[in-house]
């Protein structure tokens, strides 16, 4: 989402974000020609874990054009994700948990495009999209509902989530090995931007900035979510439990900030 919303606000690339759905949906190939977005913008984390990394496009022709760097950014996701799986089954014990569906959630779900290539990029995994996107409001809406009596068990709840559409792997064995291949080699042409003596001054500022991103991303997300949960679940005291544990979620990174 945030790397989305760059292309939107500092790039200019994107009008909405939404529009990114469109504009990845006019190549029709099962490749991107080469190009890939490495959104590397404060190093890379899970399971890289390189704070000298930094974003990079790469593979650029003069053939491209800005719907293949909207593309781009939206397979990023999807690779991203692969790595950190990837990277939970083979440090599962004996290496044999094996990932049958993913469940997503979140406003990028609502991108068909991207969830679809998130399937044909994990093979023979589903990516399960729930009938409520925001997953995390709603559970918040439903705790709340529990401790004022509207549901009186988890087992009603369970039966409130409902699937809306199960995207299954479209692409051949071929095509996802050679995009895979590119976006590791991407990946390494990320690293070792920053110098070592530059390093602790540039981290403590990019982790301020995270820092204060991440509180404007609280406060704004759970006043907007909060209405649409409570009106999922008909009750007004659904949407002060949010904005109060956003008020608490906020104050506590504000008071981390200044101790």
């Amino acid at each position: 989402g945030s790397t989305i919303q760059w292309l939107r606000d500092q790039m200019n690339i994107l009008d909405e974000a939404k529009d990114s759905e469109a504009m990845a949906s006019q190549l029709t190939q099962q490749s991107n020609d080469g190009c890939y977005l490495v959104p590397a913008f404060a190093g890379l984390f899970a399971p890289h874990w390189r704070s000298d990394a930094r974003a990079c496009w790469v593979g650029l022709t003069a053939t491209h054009h800005k719907g293949h760097l909207v593309r781009a950014a939206l397979e990023a996701t999807a690779y991203q994700t692969k790595e950190v799986l990837d990277a939970m089954q083979k440090d599962s014990v004996n290496g044999v948990t094996k990932l049958k569906s993913l469940k997503v959630d979140g406003g990028a779900t609502q991108n068909k495009w991207l969830m679809q290539f998130q399937a044909d990029v994990l093979a023979d995994v589903q990516v399960v999209q729930p009938l409520v996107m925001e997953t995390t409001s709603i559970g918040a809406a439903f705790a709340a509902g529990l401790a004022v009596g509207v549901w009186t068990s988890l087992e009603e709840i369970q039966q409130l989530w409902a699937v809306q559409k199960i995207y299954e792997p479209n692409m051949d064995d071929a095509t996802r090995e050679r995009n895979w291949k590119g976006w590791q080699k991407a990946v390494t042409k990320s690293m070792g931007w920053v110098d070592e003596e530059d390093e602790e001054d540039d981290t403590k500022k990019k982790k301020e900035e995270t820092r204060l991103e991440h509180i404007r991303a609280i406060a704004t997300a759970a006043l907007d979510e909060a209405d649409a949960a409570a009106a999922s679940a008909g009750h007004a005291s659904i949407t002060l439990f949010l904005v109060a544990v956003a008020a608490l979620a906020g104050g506590f990174l504000l008071g981390k900030r200044h101790a």
